[in-house]
């Protein structure tokens, strides 16, 4: 017996009661703490508000403000920790896809055409990455994601070298043009294709190049976009 198992058995109390107890109150707290996250989640989803209050999230899961700030000091804390994770579960399922071919360039343009495809079977998930991911609100996952391609492609003399800032620019901006756009009913089926092959071009690609990469076939199971939002929250801690 451990010196704090006989403390426990000196007062009379099981080591396994306490124990107990302990797991109760930790699942206690991550039910409480993925309420929150789910909470504010579905008023971004729901476009309720551009980015929500304390008030918005505590009237939304209807606890108090003092619950809140047991878990979160800040509206901004869990905004981050909420893009985080939504980033990271994109990450998630975009990665095997996109590095299922050698090509730096190949890599670019299929995460471009990804990010259309998820603006059409999860536009909540493409919305919030559109507002918050891709425009720098604490979305590391995303940042590498798109960085260590980049930086690939200037070492092996695929794209021009430039600042990486710029790099970044560019397929960010060519992503979330094609995410936004092909939301519309006028959107020409393409667009994503075309938005990659301009990415492309901008980042030094001989152009006949940058547009047979940009159509090359894409394999991607819409299932794999399914519930992206359950899995978000699913391993909140």
């Amino acid at each position: 017996m451990t010196a704090i198992e006989k403390g426990f058995a000196a007062v009379g109390e099981p080591w396994e009661a306490s124990d107990h107890r302990q797991r109760v109150a930790a699942k206690r707290r991550q039910r409480m703490r993925s309420l929150l996250l789910s909470s504010a989640l579905r008023l971004l989803v729901e476009n309720r508000t551009p980015s929500p209050s304390i008030d918005d999230i505590i009237c939304a899961a209807q606890v108090s403000r003092g619950t809140f700030y047991k878990y979160f000091p800040s509206s901004e804390a869990i905004m981050r920790e909420l893009i985080g994770r939504v980033a990271e579960q994109w990450v998630k399922v975009a990665d095997p896809i996109v590095r299922s071919h050698d090509d730096p360039a190949e890599h670019i343009s299929r995460g471009i055409r990804l990010a259309s495809m998820l603006a059409v079977h999860q536009p909540g998930v493409a919305g919030i990455l559109g507002r918050f991911g891709w425009s720098g609100y604490q979305a590391p996952s995303m940042l590498e994601f798109v960085r260590r391609d980049i930086e690939d492609g200037v070492r092996r003399n695929r794209f021009t070298r430039m600042p990486i800032t710029l790099a970044f620019n560019i397929v960010t901006g060519a992503a979330m043009s094609a995410m936004h756009r092909m939301l519309e009913t006028e959107c020409r089926d393409d667009f994503s294709e075309l938005a990659a092959a301009v990415a492309l071009r901008a980042l030094g690609v001989e152009s006949a190049t940058a547009n047979a990469i940009s159509t090359s076939p894409l394999i991607a199971d819409i299932m794999l976009f399914r519930d992206m939002l359950g899995q978000t929250l699913s391993d909140a801690p």
